[in-house]
This record gives C-alpha cells, sequence and structure tokens, in this order.
C-alpha cells in the first residue's frame, strides 16, 4: 500500500522511533515499522510503543547506537534506550528449523526455547503471531507491507494466527492471552480456528516462567481491559494456570464473595484506569487473594488450634508463596499487600480510640478501599463494619469523637419526635451501654 493509500503520518510517529528508523536506513540497512505500532494507527488509535524490526543483526545495531543494550536469550533483541523510552529492535526471524542446536531450541511439548534464526521479511511476516500484526510500515518510502490478509482482517475486524494454530500456540503459549488481550482491545472476534485448540491447550501456561506471567497479567488487567478479559479467559479455561487458588475456590462456591470479589476488582481497577487514576499490583492481589488467605487460614487454625488471628498471620506466607509459583509477584508489592490483609485484622479491633492511630498508617487507604469492598461482597457483619469505618473516615471531629463512644456501632441519625428523642437518650444511659469503650 503506497503513501497515497493509507492514513499514517510521521507526526504519529515518537520522534526516537524515527531516529532508529532513519539512522537504519542511511547506514544500508532495511528498517520498518511493525506490528501493534502499525495496527494502532490504522485504527487511529494511540500506539502504546513503537517496535522496529531490520536486516540488521543485534551486534550491527550496537555498533549503529552508543544507547544500545543486547537483551534476551531465547529471543535476542536490541533495545535503543532514550531516558524512559526504549526502542526495541529484532532482527528479521527466519524459520526455527533451519536453525541448528546455538540458534534454535524446543522442548517436547513444541515451545521454543531458543529462537535466534534470521531470515528475511517475509520469512519474517511468516513468524509473527497474528496477521493484523504483520504489517510493516517502510521509512524508505513510507509504504504498508501487509501479510496473511491483515489488513483485510484489520478492516474486517477478525483476529486470525498465521500458520497452524495448534502449533503456533504450542511454540509460545503465552499466544492465547495475547488472542484474548488483542480481541478485547481491538474489539475484533476471535477467528473460529484461532479459539478451537485454547481449551485443550491451555494447561500449557503452567510451563511458562512465573517471571514473564507477571508482565502478562500487567497487560491483560491493567490496561482498561481486564473485566473482559477475566471473562474471556474464564470461558477459555485461561484463568485457572495463573491463578489456581481463585479458580478453585469459585469452583467450589461460584455465588460466593470471592466471584463478586474478584468481578468488582476487575470492574473497578478498569474504570480507574479509564479515569487516569493510579492502580497498584499490591492492592490487586491483596484483594484477589483475600479470600484464599481466609480459607488457608482457617485450615491453619483447625489444625494447629491457633485462633484465627494468628492463623491468618501464618496463612499470608503459604499463599503468596503458592500464588508466586504461577505469577512472580515482586516483593515491592508483596510486602506493601501483607501490610493491607493485616489492616483488614484490625479494623474489627480498632472501632475505638486506636481508630485514630489506624487512620495515620499509610497503608490505610488501600485497606480501606479493600474493606468497603468485602463489605459490599459479603454483607453482614462485614458490611456494618464497613459502614462504621466509612461514616468515621468521612465524618468531622465531633462524628469522630461519638463513633468511637460508641464502640463500634453507627449511632443514629437525630429524630424529630421529642418523644422518641428522650427515649433515645433515657437508653443511651442504660447498663447495656456502659463500658463499649473497654
Amino acid at each position: 500500500m503506497p503513501r497515497n493509500g493509507h492514513n499514517i503520518s510521521r507526526r504519529q510517529i515518537s520522534e526516537n522511533a524515527l531516529k532508529v528508523l532513519y539512522r537504519l536506513h542511511k547506514s544500508g540497512f532495511k528498517a520498518y515499522l511493525v506490528g501493534g505500532g502499525v495496527r494502532d494507527l490504522l485504527l487511529g488509535l494511540e500506539p502504546k510503543d513503537f517496535d522496529v524490526v531490520t536486516n540488521a543483526t543485534p551486534e550491527e545495531i550496537k555498533k549503529l547506537f552508543r544507547n544500545c543494550r543486547v537483551v534476551g536469550r531465547r529471543f535476542r533483541l536490541a533495545h535503543i534506550v532514550f531516558g524512559r523510552d526504549v526502542i526495541e529492535v529484532a532482527t528479521f526471524r527466519g524459520h526455527h528449523d533451519q536453525g541448528d542446536d546455538k540458534t534454535s531450541k524446543s522442548n517436547a511439548s513444541g515451545r521454543l526455547l531458543r529462537d535466534n534464526v534470521y531470515g528475511s521479511i517475509d520469512e519474517d511476516a511468516e513468524r509473527r503471531d497474528f496477521t493484523v500484526n504483520a504489517l510493516y510500515y517502510d521509512i524508505s518510502d513510507y509504504s504498508i507491507r501487509s501479510y496473511g490478509g491483515g489488513l483485510q482482517d484489520l478492516n474486517a475486524g477478525v483476529l486470525r494466527l498465521i500458520g497452524d494454530p495448534a502449533t503456533r500456540y504450542r511454540e509460545d503459549p503465552v499466544r492465547m492471552l495475547r488472542a484474548v488481550r488483542f480481541a478485547t482491545k481491538l474489539n475484533m472476534q476471535l477467528d473460529k480456528a484461532a479459539a478451537a485448540p485454547i481449551r485443550e491447550l491451555a494447561h500449557l501456561l503452567s510451563d511458562i516462567p512465573a517471571a514473564r506471567m507477571y508482565e502478562e497479567v500487567l497487560k491483560l488487567f491493567f490496561a482498561g481491559k481486564g473485566e473482559a478479559n477475566f471473562h474471556m479467559m474464564q470461558e477459555y479455561g485461561l484463568f485457572q494456570p495463573l491463578f489456581p487458588l481463585i479458580h478453585n475456590g469459585i469452583k467450589e462456591n461460584p455465588k460466593g464473595p470471592l466471584n463478586r470479589m474478584v468481578q468488582m476488582v476487575m470492574s473497578n481497577t478498569d474504570a480507574r484506569v479509564i479515569e487516569d487514576k493510579p492502580v497498584t499490583p499490591a492492592f490487586f492481589y491483596a484483594a484477589l487473594l483475600w479470600y484464599p488467605l481466609r480459607t488457608r487460614a482457617e485450615e491453619i487454625a483447625h489444625e494447629s488450634g491457633l485462633n484465627l488471628y494468628d492463623a491468618s498471620f501464618a496463612a499470608m506466607g503459604d499463599v503468596l508463596e503458592d500464588q508466586c509459583r504461577t505469577i512472580s509477584i515482586p516483593r515491592r508489592f508483596t510486602a506493601p499487600a501483607r501490610d493491607i490483609w493485616q489492616m483488614q485484622l484490625r479494623f474489627d479491633r480498632s472501632q475505638n480510640t486506636r481508630a485514630f492511630k489506624l487512620l495515620e498508617s499509610p497503608k490505610f487507604r488501600a485497606a480501606y478501599d479493600l474493606l468497603l469492598l468485602r463489605g459490599e461482597a459479603e454483607g453482614g457483619h462485614t458490611a456494618k463494619c464497613a459502614n462504621w469505618w466509612q461514616s468515621f473516615v468521612e465524618g468531622n471531629d465531633e462524628l469522630r469523637s461519638t463513633l468511637v463512644k460508641s464502640g463500634g456501632k453507627t449511632p443514629r441519625r437525630r429524630n424529630r419526635n421529642p418523644r422518641r428523642r428522650r427515649r433515645s437518650n433515657e437508653d443511651s444511659h442504660s447498663p447495656e451501654s456502659q463500658g463499649r469503650d473497654e
């Protein structure tokens, strides 16, 4: 497609990506903007990043750019660093069956462990996952190359894999998650052939390194489409390999508070992303894993004789360890998640003068937000506790003092009927109301 046949302008491409493209081109190499950047520009969306592909090897790229670092073992890439902006540059991929043990290797299930066979642009296109990603913007003449019917599929809103779907999923099981993410992000229909093998092959995600899965979860649930991705992952059996504890809990009690909590966390996270408000993995994992934590705490309490409060502290390490087997959550998020959990255990015990001290905790706001979600998911006593804390947080000094004296009971609003008010005043001096501060 020549320049006058598409809507992409260089003004829409980042200045740093253009610098990389032009330097490669002027040095005698082929250079293309590729994949999601081209796709999103054609759809009128703002690309999150711009990736470049070239016939230059990583070593040749490194010689051209002093700010280059070569990364990756399974899939070697050049990262051109401009402050916080990183332009990823890949060398045209060839077919892995044309390599040797040093450049290409796969395991028994077909997953590629090493993939550094270089080839031509045509071979590179065949190695792309979806046709809508096999789009190349040529910096030499500003034309677009489309492979496998990519432009037609983009216009038709169809997400189609290049090659045999089962084989491509076995090469890299994360492609199943990418299928879900692209379908919801781009509002596209997943091709029947691409969808057919997913349920059968979903278990292959268990073999993916936990560190890589952490990055994939961020893309799935922190980009404004988390709720839609969750439902689609449930439909295709992709949620269980990532969150086995949560999946098992929902399966045991589909109408229980855990399922309601997951739904609320997903929708609330989407809303915050859309409103450009901050979101953090610490709260996300603390909220999702709260009920698995409670289940494990009850097991420990039953086995050891500990009370539920102490058993909950013991259960925190077990739950995080189990989750980190599939998703490697960094310590900078697991530590505050523990703090959020610990404060859940203190809310019931601090509806008195200790509430003022709890309010000063740096993790109070996150823990308070989780308490409100729990109140909505559980109802009953938890809802009453959440209502008390909501009144305390939103109230003025006078109301807070009244709440503290009430010892966990939200005071009734004053009634304009003098008789009822007098009766209420008499009740407040009853023996049963004494000693609540204790």
